[in-house]
């Protein structure tokens, strides 16, 4: 049994990441910090995990040492405090941004300014386990992975690891996102009158999320367009990519198939009938699965890759407890085993 802690549980990352933990056979979820709700119990913030647990939200300085932390923070926070966290658990998974990226001038282009631990940043392991899943078995800091990085890097990762496409070749993706992305805090744009009924791009290119890519996967000229639509949870990629010449149908079968055999959360879907044919993000809300599939124009090598996931859960969450197993040695789909829900 792991003793854990959250530090940073009441934003919507936060609750999810307890409701995988409070559920997860080999934890035990011994403290789960929030400065805005000091003293609360935890279901005051997040109702679904009432009468699960009686746990209240705690100071961060009355941290106690467990087996692994989970940093729950706003981006930017758990850089400041890092030493501090790894004197308290020789184990840690981060959710936020802090640590994805390797390059300090990367890190400071992205997000605008100087990072507070950048001897930190070759520390960490990128979280997203179908691309070093081999590493976190012995890794002792895994980073958090940004949601539309996910959706895209799994999106490419079948072209990419066959070779069907060329890396210096420009790579455009379109992402749906629903509201939850934008975090429990809120502003102007995410109130109800706002946000519903939108189809709202509010970010042409230069998303931070871009540069995750573009590391993960060696690519060099990759454009995020970011677009709000009418959803809570869910994220949709689209990316639009040319195929090296002489690729045929068959590859890309091929392509997509292993990589689903490979990853246990990934599933491809390219049906002929029925509502379901292509990836979509309402199927998968509470789950931890990335759906993949892709359309091909043989005639002119334009490939068109999708993934869905739900953002708090594969784009966050659930990708952190998968993480957890891998570091700990389980299996690594245990406390993740929810289908999601249909219809929803």
């Amino acid at each position: 049994m792991n003793s854990v802690s959250i530090v940073g549980g009441s934003g919507y990352g936060g609750g999810e990441l307890l409701r995988l933990l409070l559920g997860h056979p080999n934890v035990e979820v011994k403290q789960v910090t929030s400065r805005s709700h000091l003293g609360e119990y935890v279901y005051q913030v997040h109702p679904n995990l009432r009468k699960q647990t009686k746990l209240q939200f705690c100071d961060p300085a009355q941290l106690e040492p467990v087996d692994v932390l989970f940093l729950a923070l706003p981006h930017g926070e758990a850089q400041k405090q890092i030493d501090h966290y790894a004197e308290l658990a020789p184990k840690i998974v981060d959710l936020s941004a802090d640590f994805r990226l390797k390059d300090e001038a990367v890190y400071q282009k992205w997000y605008g300014k100087t990072h507070s631990a950048p001897e930190w940043l070759g520390k960490f392991v990128y979280g997203l386990p179908e691309l070093h899943r081999a590493e976190m078995a012995g890794a002792h800091y895994i980073s958090g992975v940004g949601c539309n990085a996910t959706a895209s890097n799994l999106a490419l990762l079948p072209l990419v690891h066959a070779g069907l496409i060329e890396l210096n070749a420009p790579v455009i993706i379109e992402i749906k996102v629903g509201s939850s992305e934008g975090g429990a805090d809120g502003n102007a744009g995410s109130l109800h009158a706002e946000r519903a009924n939108v189809v709202r791009t509010f970010s042409a290119f230069g998303h931070r999320h871009t540069a995750e890519v573009m590391q993960e996967l060696g690519l060099k000229n990759v454009t995020l367009t970011m677009s709000a639509v009418d959803l809570v949870r869910g994220v949709l990629a689209t990316a639009h990519v040319q195929a090296k010449a002489g690729v045929t149908a068959k590859d890309l079968w091929k392509a997509y198939r292993t990589v689903a055999a490979e990853n246990p959360f990934v599933r491809l879907v390219k049906e002929q009938r029925g509502i379901y044919r292509v990836p979509e993000p309402k199927v998968l809300s509470g789950s931890n699965f990335a759906d993949i599939g892709f359309e091909f124009d043989e005639t002119s090598g334009h490939i068109v890759s999708i993934c869905a996931i739900d953002n708090l859960m594969k784009g966050a969450a659930g990708t952190a407890v998968q993480c957890f197993n891998l570091m700990q040695g389980y299996d690594e789909t245990t406390g993740l085993e929810f289908t999601g829900l249909h219809p929803i």
